[in-house]
């Protein structure tokens, strides 16, 4: 049975039933860096949170939903208990893109992703 089965009512409903894909994980505020190369170009800047699903980020250029992402998030050497910082090279496509205050606020979700070895 699924939770929607459950708990078919409400506006909680309507807002997980838009974006599936990148909601139905819990989001953790972390700050992590991130290289982000799109149809847009080449540009650098950190996350606002991220699940296991997916990542949001503040981006000052308007990435139209539907398009394909490729990026890189790096994870601190410190946190993870490495000798340099583990890059996690990801896959994924804009499911949610807002403007406000002269920056866009960028949902995508995560379709492929591999660790990056040196």
């Amino acid at each position: 049975m699924s939770n929607e089965s459950v708990n078919p009512t409400g506006a909680a409903k309507a807002a997980r039933s838009r974006y599936p894909e990148v909601q139905n994980a819990p989001r953790f505020p972390v700050k992590l860096p991130i290289h982000i190369e799109s149809q847009t170009g080449e540009s650098d800047t950190e996350s606002d949170n991220i699940s296991a699903n997916g990542v949001l980020f503040h981006h000052d250029v308007d990435m139209p939903v539907g398009s394909v992402v490729d990026f890189t998030i790096s994870l601190p050497a410190e946190i993870v208990g490495a000798s340099e910082d583990v890059k996690v090279k990801c896959h994924g496509r804009v499911v949610r893109s807002n403007a406000e205050e002269g920056w866009c606020g960028v949902a995508v979700v995560i379709d492929e992703y591999r660790f990056e070895r040196r």
